[in-house]
């Protein structure tokens, strides 16, 4: 059974229905988008996602900020937000819903928005260390579900010189950091999770899925790949297709984020 599931940063849901969410929806009818940067009460989510979605939503606790969220065309049958989504600035960052395929099979979808960080500020790093530390613990629990899982978000870190275009510019910042970096090469090289966009392109570079709004960067494609598809083994074995959905033109887009989508055939 193919499933497409598409993630993306919407950088405000209500911005990002009124700037061509919905004509996006029809033309890639995804089954099933996790979401990151929802920044709207959870009231509001279902309305603007419209009919025929099953919403899960994980609100931030601070107004206008992260939230996370999985929209899907099937039946989500439990959600955990987990045991620390209260501690601090973790709300409105980890949702995970587990949803029925055909008769035997579930499948966990994370939907996770990891902290931008600041190298020129350690409590900021150490709030975004301490994130990736219980994202790798509840990652690895995961395992003994028994369940194809599936990690998908914002993760605010290119793993390699590839994910950037002006990497050698950047070694020192935030998101290409080595600290940062080295978390993505445990969860593959030790652990068997997979990047499924890298699995899919090759050692090339990109594709990119983040542009700042300033300047030239997404015309020039000067961009970052910070968003991903990370699959447990067995549900990477399933991967039929994976892409970062670029817009056409600057002004098409309807986030500074483009949707990462991937085919599962299940």
């Amino acid at each position: 059974m193919p499933i497409t599931i598409a993630s993306v940063n919407v950088n405000g849901l209500r911005a990002a229905v009124k700037n061509g969410m919905h004509a996006w929806i029809d033309e890639r009818q995804p089954d099933i988008i996790t979401m990151q940067e929802v920044r709207c009460p959870d009231e509001l989510v279902a309305d603007l996602m419209g009919e025929g979605w099953h919403i899960a939503h994980a609100e931030c606790n601070q107004k206008g900020r992260a939230g996370v969220a999985v929209a899907s065309r099937l039946p989500i049958v439990s959600t955990q937000i987990g045991d620390d989504h209260k501690v601090h600035n973790f709300t409105g960052r980890w949702i995970q819903s587990d949803i029925k395929i055909g008769k035997s099979k579930t499948l966990s979808v994370v939907s996770a928005y990891v902290h931008t960080g600041d190298a020129e500020s350690p409590e900021r790093m150490t709030e975004k260390y301490a994130f990736f530390a219980a994202m790798k613990k509840r990652m690895l629990d995961m395992r003994s579900s028994g369940n194809l899982l599936l990690l998908t978000g914002d993760l605010n870190v290119a793993h390699k010189e590839l994910d950037l275009k002006n990497w050698k510019g950047n070694l020192k910042s935030a998101g290409f950091l080595p600290e940062e970096r080295a978390w993505f090469d445990e969860m593959f090289d030790q652990h068997g999770w997979v990047d499924v966009v890298r699995q899919h392109a090759g050692e090339v570079a990109g594709p990119y899925s983040w542009w700042s709004w300033r300047g030239k960067a997404f015309d020039n494609n000067a961009g970052w790949r910070i968003d991903y598809h990370i699959a447990s083994p067995e549900l990477a074995k399933t991967s039929t297709a994976a892409l970062v959905d670029r817009a056409p033109s600057y002004d098409t887009r309807w986030s500074d984020h483009a949707p990462v989508i991937a085919t599962y055939d299940i």
